[in-house]
């Protein structure tokens, strides 16, 4: 077993606080996702678990055992770096062999391993190349192999393709997640990409100034943001927000719109719904159109809505053109409501 338990984690540098109150459990065989912009404390946290930072506050648990007293090699992990840190002076198959070779274990293992990963990472026809041979997928997949040799209880990678182009983090990303699942390693990986969070996760931690916002699978955080912050970081485009006020118990009126909502003790809440999950209507929001962008299958349509910024996802079928009024009706239960205070979900 492999379940990792991180409790009340807290890190300072100086005076200024990367993490704050971080509590995370990753069960046995997870994918997890740690999700954030720069700077958020994705990948202090990562480090913290990994031992190469020591927490302030808090404890790091990895099988049941207590770990943050632990240096790295003892904690039963293996990492994968953003700049691959594949070795140039060896070939492939003494890279993947690295860590094996360190440990002293018998040759025979260590080709049978190094075999046996390659043959994963469907790299077995490059064990005698240098790594100025390669290419940048390829010496990823290096990187890879190597940290899934070791047999690690958790591997953990930080970023690994964010220096691939697009349709090499495409392909990486479906083998990734196909060989951990096979391995059956738990894992947790940390990106700024929201795209390869939604496409990897079982769950994803969500990051923000230092402290989890909302960690959950990833249709759940996409469909039902537990927070204001996460409804404007997730989706491309993100969600929109609109003003609401009071117009009687259960009853909200939105850009001079009455709609159904929440039953709140308060005159104000902030109106929230996904540019896809927006319908032309004879009833409903009157947007104006500022930008039209064709997307093949679907427009973006930037609008403005009662002096607010506003984008819709519509059909391509349809013809708009800048300057043209629509009406706009979101789908009922595809609406979210945000406390303007606390930026919290109200239910």
């Amino acid at each position: 077993m492999a379940e990792i338990r991180i409790t009340y984690a807290a890190k300072t540098f100086g005076t200024y606080t990367a993490l704050s109150d971080i509590n995370l459990t990753v069960a046995d065989q997870e994918f997890m996702v740690l999700l954030g912009a720069s700077g958020c404390g994705k990948t202090t946290l990562l480090r913290i678990i990994a031992g190469l930072e020591t927490a302030s506050e808090g404890e790091v648990w990895i099988g049941g055992r207590r770990v943050d007293h632990l240096p790295p090699r003892e904690r039963g992990i293996a990492m994968v770096f953003q700049n691959y840190a594949v070795f140039p002076h060896l070939t492939v198959f003494e890279n993947i062999g690295f860590g094996l070779r360190m440990k002293k274990l018998p040759q025979a293992e260590v080709r049978e391993r190094v075999e046996r990963t390659a043959a994963l990472m469907h790299i077995e026809g490059l064990l005698g190349r240098y790594s100025g041979e390669l290419s940048g997928g390829q010496r990823q997949r290096v990187a890879v192999a190597r940290a899934l040799a070791m047999e690690p209880d958790v591997i953990l990678m930080d970023e690994p393709l964010s220096n691939l182009d697009a349709l090499l983090r495409l392909e990486m990303r479906a083998e990734l997640k196909g060989v951990l699942a096979a391995s059956r390693t738990t894992a947790i990986y940390v990106t700024h990409d929201q795209v390869e969070a939604m496409s990897l996760a079982d769950r994803i931690s969500v990051m923000h100034g230092g402290r989890i916002v909302q960690a959950a699978a990833p249709i759940e955080v996409y469909r039902n943001p537990a927070a204001e912050f996460v409804a404007g970081f997730i989706g491309n485009p993100p969600m929109n927000f609109l003003p609401a006020t009071t117009a009687g118990a259960g009853v909200w009126t939105v850009a001079g719109v009455p709609m159904a909502g929440p039953t709140a003790d308060r005159a104000t809440l902030k109106f929230a719904i996904r540019p896809e999950d927006l319908r032309p209507a004879d009833q409903g929001l009157q947007a104006t159109a500022k930008v039209v962008e064709p997307l093949g299958a679907h427009l973006l349509v930037t609008c403005d809505v009662a002096g607010h910024l506003f984008r819709a996802v519509l059909d391509s079928d349809l013809v708009v053109r800048p300057g043209d009024v629509l009406t706009l009706a979101p789908l009922p239960e595809r609406i979210r409501w945000f406390d303007p205070d606390t930026t919290l979900a109200i239910a």
